[in-house]
Order: C-alpha cells, then sequence, then structure tokens
C-alpha cells in the first residue's frame, strides 16, 4: 500500500502527477535562480544609469525573459525522458507500420505511456498472429486442393487403364476379365470413400453437420461396433482383446457420429498393426468423462510424423499397412479428432517404440459449449 502511494506521489505510476511535479518544481527553479540573478542586475542598471524609470522598465522586460528562459530549460530537463520515449513509441509504430510485425516496443514505464507501449506490443502481436493464422488458411487450402487432386487422380487413372484394357480386349480368359473388373470395382469404393470422407471432413470443419445429441449408452454402442469389427479383423491375422467397464455408461453424445470416430481408430490400427498381432480396447469411467482406448504395435514413427498424425491427408508410410487393405484418404483420424472435440472431448496419442495408444475422453455431461441440437 505504502509502496503505491509513494509511486503515485512520485509521479511512476502517473504521467499526470510526474508532469504536475515537473511544472512546480520549474517554476520554483525559475523563480529562485531568477530573483538572485535579476536582484544584481537591477543594481548594477541603477548604478550605471541616469534614468531610473528606464532602468526599472528594462529590469522587468529582462527579468520577465530570465524567467520564461529558466523555466522552459528547466521544465525541458525534467521532461526530457517523457519526450525521449514519445519518440520511441512514434518510432515503433512506424517501424510496426512499415510491416515489421516482430518489433516489440521496450517496456521501461510503468505510467500510462508504459501502457500504451504493452497495447502497441499487443496490438503488433495480434496481428502478427492474425496475418500468421491467414498464412495458414491459405496453405491449408492450397494443402487441401493438392490432396484432393493427387488421392482422386491416382485411382482415376487406374480405373481408366483398366477400362482400356477391357475397351481392347487386352486378356486371355475370363479370369482376367473378372479381376479386372474387381480391380475397377475396389478403385470405384476407394474413390467413394475419399469423397465420402472428404464431404464428412468439410462439414465438420464448417459446422454444417449438427450433432444430433442424446443420452445413448457408450458402452452399447462400443460393444456392437467391436462385434462388427472382430470377424473383419480376424481375416488379417489380428486378435481383438476387450476390457470393458460391466456398468452402462449413458452420455451425451451423437451415436452415429461416435461410431465413425471409433470405426476409423478400428481400420487405423488394423491397417497399420504387426501381423499376427492384438489390437486391444477398453473403456472406463471416471469422475467426468468415460476413456475408451485403442492400442496396438506396429512400426515406430519419428516425433515429427507424431505431430502430423492428425493433420488432414497425411499418411504414414504405406510399408506398413497390410497388402490387401485399401490405404485411406488420409482423413481418417482428422474426421476422429474433429468429431472427438466437437462432442466437448479430446483425443490424444501416446506412442512409445512402436506401441500405440489412442486415448479418446469424453464428457459424462453435456458442455456448456455444445452445439445447439
Amino acid at each position: 500500500m505504502n509502496n503505491k502511494l509513494f509511486s503515485l506521489i512520485s509521479g511512476k505510476s502517473s504521467i499526470r502527477v510526474r508532469m504536475f511535479w515537473s511544472f512546480i518544481l520549474s517554476l520554483i527553479i525559475a523563480m529562485n535562480v531568477s530573483s538572485v540573478v535579476n536582484e544584481s542586475l537591477l543594481n548594477h542598471l541603477l548604478a550605471a544609469s541616469r534614468f531610473p524609470f528606464l532602468s526599472i522598465i528594462l529590469y522587468a522586460v529582462l527579468s520577465s525573459v530570465s524567467f520564461i528562459v529558466l523555466f522552459i530549460l528547466s521544465f525541458s530537463l525534467m521532461t526530457r525522458r517523457i519526450v525521449q520515449y514519445l519518440l520511441r513509441l512514434a518510432e515503433g509504430l512506424d517501424i510496426i507500420a512499415r510491416g515489421n510485425l516482430h518489433y516489440r516496443v521496450p517496456l521501461s514505464r510503468k505510467d500510462e505511456l508504459g501502457r500504451v507501449a504493452e497495447n502497441i506490443n499487443a496490438m503488433a502481436e495480434k496481428l502478427e498472429r492474425q496475418i500468421e493464422k491467414e498464412r495458414q488458411i491459405e496453405k491449408s487450402k492450397m494443402d487441401l486442393i493438392t490432396g484432393v487432386s493427387h488421392d482422386l487422380r491416382t485411382p482415376l487413372t487406374s480405373i481408366i487403364g483398366y477400362l482400356e484394357l477391357l475397351q481392347n480386349k487386352v486378356y486371355h480368359n475370363e479370369q482376367d476379365q473378372e479381376r479386372f473388373v474387381n480391380n475397377i470395382y475396389n478403385k470405384a469404393m476407394q474413390l467413394k470413400n475419399l469423397i465420402d470422407d472428404l464431404f464428412e471432413y468439410t462439414r465438420l470443419t464448417t459446422n454444417d453437420a449438427k450433432l444430433e445429441t442424446g443420452q445413448f449408452d457408450i458402452r452399447e454402442l462400443l460393444t456392437q461396433i467391436l462385434a462388427e469389427f472382430q470377424p473383419f479383423a480376424k481375416e488379417f491375422e489380428i486378435t481383438v482383446e476387450t476390457f470393458l467397464a460391466f456398468k452402462a455408461m449413458p452420455i451425451p453424445m451423437d451415436p452415429g457420429k461416435i461410431r465413425r470416430a471409433i470405426d476409423n481408430l478400428l481400420m487405423n490400427a488394423l491397417k497399420f498393426s504387426v501381423k499376427p498381432g492384438i489390437v486391444r480396447v477398453s473403456l472406463d469411467a471416471r469422475s467426468s468423462f468415460v476413456v475408451i482406448k485403442i492400442e496396438n504395435e506396429g512400426t515406430p514413427i519419428s516425433k515429427e510424423q507424431e505431430k502430423l498424425l492428425f493433420e488432414r491427408f497425411y499418411k504414414a508410410d504405406h510399408s506398413r499397412a497390410a497388402q490387401a487393405i485399401q490405404i485411406g484418404s488420409g482423413l481418417g483420424l482428422s474426421i476422429a479428432k474433429n468429431i472427438v472435440e466437437r462432442h466437448g472431448g479430446t483425443l490424444s496419442l501416446i506412442h512409445s517404440s512402436g506401441h500405440y495408444t489412442f486415448i479418446i475422453e469424453l464428457p459424462l455431461t453435456a458442455a456448456a459449449h455444445d452445439d445447439e441440437n
């Protein structure tokens, strides 16, 4: 309290108080110094002049001038730091206005000018973040166009190639013809899945897809998903181990969207697990959320690759995937993360030496920021 009072009285935290004290002290200095100078000047004029009246007039003029000059000099000296800081603020604003948003005005005062400097720096930082965000958005648009173009062109080129073979009847028997047709069908389904994923991702990121939430049992939903997934996993020598809580776990969710998110994670585990291998799925309840874990063993990846796994169109090394399973669009994990976050939850990855654990956390109660339904 005493420190704040002293700072206020001394003018350290208020430029108005500082200017007031500078004005008062300049007056005192000018009056005292000019009175000493003027007194000796008056005695000299009276002794040297034959016209006392004119000497008095000259004394009044010279004393006024000396007072004004002394006051201006004293006030200028006492406020020079304020003026210098104002010039530095003006220079900083000019640098920022020319486009150097990395520049920051030095913060050396705690008064109003210090707060102005803080606001200038905050403005520059905000502009820098906004411009960087716009650059990222533009880059994302270009990445989206590039990714879609590449992923559409690859299966489309294969379809055209097989159709040309069929059109020119470049096959030896019906088995070759059937194989060509099956390849065309698989590539067409790959195209369809890509377009479906892209459409779903676009709807989720633009908030066009409203969640149809209600109280649903996440344990029952997960049990249904795993029952459908296990036969498919068995074909690729993957054993599914489940560790589900015994009691029902009703949570606010859109069951269709959550099913999509869990399906994407299971298919990702299936594609990139060592064969034969094990995929472990667990469900547990905490104090305010439920936790779903999907674990599998695969080829280790780098820290840089970990950071990119949830990025759209990012695909891991295709050699890690089962050859019989079509490589996806690169949108599966991004869609899953978006769905979980739209439910007020989180999707994260823990990776250590090829052991992958994807963790979904969903709130037991509806979050305040949930979509209006």
